[in-house]
């Protein structure tokens, strides 16, 4: 069970952190006022809900930002054997082009207070947890964190073929990620057809359950209209296939 609560934590950001590099001007497809609603099952059976939404902008150090945040939270079933109730928070610049600030609240099995700090003067970003803070990291410019990694992603228009590309940090170390869009297909989503297109992640950055899974595979559906919403993410690893889906989503009028 406990790498299902791996899976919880992070598939619906981490393994969605690919943004391509283009030159082609920036759209943003959201606004605050988002709201997604996932429902994760493991072998068939659910075990999870997750929620993507977006805040009111913010002003930090002088800087308008975005605020974006994830709830998840383990049915009760699963609580007996890893309970989950975590609440992350991504802070980016109003341009989105890197991140502010991250921070991770976890009060389930497991209790963590965790926040990562960007210095871009110093091209860095410092990890705590409590009162205990790591050494400063090098990263990468233009790095997004774990969470608003996932929305720089949503910026550019997808086509069939194309490789993504970004540099993600959660404050202890920096990687570039790779993903291919495979294809554009239709497919059905808690009674709702939706037009997607197929992105599947090169999982060698990955690590964790996956790193141990032989041929273990993750697949992401985004909708192929402009705003590249999640609809489904599948994975297969040693412990089983998991499946979250989009139950539900709320946006702002234009």
């Amino acid at each position: 069970m406990k790498s299902l609560s791996i899976f919880l934590l992070n598939l619906l950001f981490l393994l969605l952190a690919f943004a391509p590099c283009s030159s082609q001007e920036k759209r943003i497809p959201f606004a605050p006022g988002e709201k997604l609603f996932f429902e994760v099952r493991w072998a068939f059976i659910p075990a999870a809900e997750g929620v993507l939404e977006i805040l009111p902008m913010e002003t930090l150090d002088g800087r308008k930002c975005y605020h974006f945040t994830m709830t998840s939270r383990t049915y009760e079933f699963v609580d007996v054997f890893y309970k989950v109730r975590d609440r992350i928070e991504g802070f980016t610049d109003e341009g989105m082009t890197r991140s502010v600030l991250y921070k991770k609240t976890q009060d389930g099995k497991r209790k963590r207070r965790i926040s990562v700090n960007f210095d871009w003067e110093k091209l860095q970003a410092r990890y705590s947890n409590f009162d205990e803070r790591g050494e400063p990291v090098s990263i990468l410019p233009g790095s997004f964190d774990p969470l608003s990694v996932f929305y720089a992603f949503r910026l550019f228009q997808l086509k069939e073929g194309e490789e993504l590309r970004a540099s993600v940090t959660d404050g202890r170390r920096c990687v570039v990620g790779k993903a291919k869009v495979i294809k554009r297909e239709k497919i059905k989503v808690k009674n709702t057809l939706y037009d997607t297109f197929l992105v599947e992640p090169d999982l060698e950055q990955l690590g964790g359950v996956f790193e141990k899974s032989k041929d273990a595979k993750l697949q992401i559906w985004v909708t192929a209209d402009g705003a590249s919403i999640p609809v489904r993410v599948k994975s297969e690893v040693l412990v089983g296939s998991f499946v979250a889906e989009l139950v539900s989503l709320t946006r702002p009028s234009p």
